[in-house]
C-alpha cells in the first residue's frame, strides 16, 4: 500500500501544482477547448507510458512529468499558433532524441554555463510570480487568503503549499460563488490532431528554448534525485523514451514530457518501500494513474476552467516560486558570470520579439554573448 500511496501522491502534485501552467501556455497558443483537453491528454498518455516502461525496463523508479518550465515559456510568447507550436514541439522532441543518441550534442548542452540558462528561466518564470500580486490588486478577497494558506502549508511541508491553495481556492470559489461553469462543454476526454507548421520564429523561439530549459530545469534535477537515492538511471535510455513518447504526442498539443524532480523525490525514498529493489512498482502505478487522469481530462479541465481567472493565475505563480528561487540562486551564484546572468534575466523577463523570435532565445544569445566579451576583455588584460 504505501508503493500505491506513493504513487497516487506523486500524481496529485504533479497534477494539481502545474496544471494551471499548461492552461495558460494552452491559451497563449489560441487552443480551442477541444485542443485543450488533448493537450492535457496526450501529456498524461506521453508521461504514464514512459513512466510505465521505463520502471519497469530499468527496475528503479524512474518517474516522469510535464515540462512546468516549459509551459511558462509557452505561456510567455506571443504571436504563436497552435500549429506553429506543434512545429516547435517536434523540434524539442527531436532534440532530446537527438542529445540521446549523439552524445556531443549532450557535451555542447552542458557547457552551457548553469548561471545563464538558469536566469533565462528565472526570467520566463518571474512573469507569473509577479502576476500574483497583480491579480491581487483586482481580487484581494481571494488572492490574499490563498496566500495566506500557502504560506503557512508550506512550512509544514512544501510540498503542500500549493495543494492546499489550491484547495483553499476551489472551496472559495465555490462558496462566494465566484465557479461559473464554460458555456462551451468539455468532453470526459478526447484526442485531437493537429497538423504541424514549421515555422522558424516559433521553432527559434519556442522549439529550442523548450529544449534547453527542459534539459537544465527538469532532466538534470531528475537524475539527480535518482542518485541521491543511490539508483543510476540510464540516462540515453531515459532521454530517448522521454523525446520519443513527446515527438509522438505533441501532434496532439502535448508540448513536452522529461524526467520529474519533485513527484520523483516522493517515489524514490524508504517511505515507498525499505526495499529499493522494490520502488520500482511505484513508478508503474504512477504511469497507470496517469494514464486514467487521460480518460478524464476533459472532466477535469472542466473543474479547473470553472474557477474565476484570479484563482488560475494565482496558482500558477505560487506554484512557480520554488522554481524561480532554485532558478536565481543557480543564476547568482558565480560572481563571474553575474553580470552576464543579470542581462540574460532581463531579457528574458521582458516583451523582447525580434524577427518574430521571442524573448527567451534572444536572451541566451544575450549572456552568452556578455560572457564572450567578458572573456576577450580578460584574455587582452592578460596580454597586457
Amino acid at each position: 500500500m504505501s508503493i500505491v500511496f506513493s504513487a497516487l501522491v506523486a500524481v496529485f502534485v504533479g497534477f494539481a501544482a502545474s496544471v494551471a501552467v499548461v492552461l495558460a501556455a494552452a491559451q497563449a497558443v489560441g487552443a480551442t477547448p477541444a485542443q485543450t483537453v488533448s493537450w492535457i491528454a496526450g501529456l498524461a498518455i506521453a508521461k504514464g507510458l514512459a513512466s510505465i516502461w521505463l520502471s519497469w525496463r530499468h527496475r528503479m523508479p524512474i518517474i516522469c512529468a510535464w515540462s512546468t518550465p516549459g509551459a511558462a515559456l509557452i505561456a510567455a510568447t506571443s504571436g504563436v499558433d497552435m500549429a506553429a507550436a506543434v512545429g516547435a514541439f517536434l523540434l524539442a522532441a527531436a532534440l532530446m532524441m537527438l542529445t540521446a543518441a549523439f552524445r556531443p550534442l549532450g557535451a555542447l548542452i552542458e557547457r552551457i554555463p548553469m548561471p545563464i540558462a538558469a536566469a533565462m528561466l528565472a526570467g520566463v518564470i518571474f512573469r507569473f510570480v509577479v502576476a500574483v500580486f497583480d491579480e491581487m490588486r483586482l481580487s484581494p478577497g481571494l488572492v490574499l487568503p490563498l496566500l495566506a494558506v500557502f504560506l503557512m502549508a508550506r512550512l509544514i511541508n512544501p510540498f503542500l503549499g500549493v495543494i492546499a491553495a489550491l484547495g483553499a481556492g476551489l472551496a472559495l470559489s465555490f462558496a462566494g460563488g465566484l465557479a461559473s461553469w464554460p458555456s462551451v462543454g468539455f468532453a470526459l476526454t478526447g484526442l485531437e490532431f493537429v497538423t504541424p507548421r514549421l515555422d522558424i520564429a516559433a521553432m527559434l523561439g519556442v522549439g529550442v528554448p523548450l529544449y534547453l530549459v527542459t534539459m537544465a530545469a527538469q532532466n538534470l534535477p531528475g537524475f539527480a534525485v535518482l542518485r541521491a537515492a543511490d539508483f543510476h538511471p540510464p540516462v540515453p535510455s531515459c532521454l530517448f523514451v522521454t523525446g520519443l513518447t513527446s515527438l509522438l504526442t505533441a501532434p496532439l498539443g502535448a508540448h513536452m514530457v522529461n524526467m520529474a524532480a519533485i513527484s520523483a523525490s516522493i517515489c524514490t525514498g524508504p517511505d515507498t518501500h525499505r526495499d529499493p529493489a522494490q520502488r520500482w512498482k511505484a513508478g508503474v502505478v504512477y504511469g497507470f494513474a496517469w494514464l486514467a487522469i487521460a480518460a478524464t481530462a476533459g472532466l477535469l479541465l472542466a473543474l479547473i476552467v470553472a474557477m474565476p481567472k484570479a484563482l488560475i493565475v494565482a496558482v500558477a505563480g505560487l506554484g512557480l516560486v520554488g522554481s524561480l528561487t532554485g532558478a536565481l540562486g543557480q543564476a547568482m551564484s558565480s560572481d563571474r558570470d553575474r553580470f552576464a546572468a543579470i542581462v540574460t534575466f532581463a531579457v528574458a523577463a521582458s516583451s523582447l520579439s525580434l524577427f518574430g523570435v521571442g524573448s527567451a532565445f534572444w536572451s541566451l544569445v544575450a549572456g552568452l554573448g556578455v560572457l564572450t566579451l567578458d572573456a576577450i576583455a580578460g584574455r587582452l588584460r592578460a596580454r597586457s
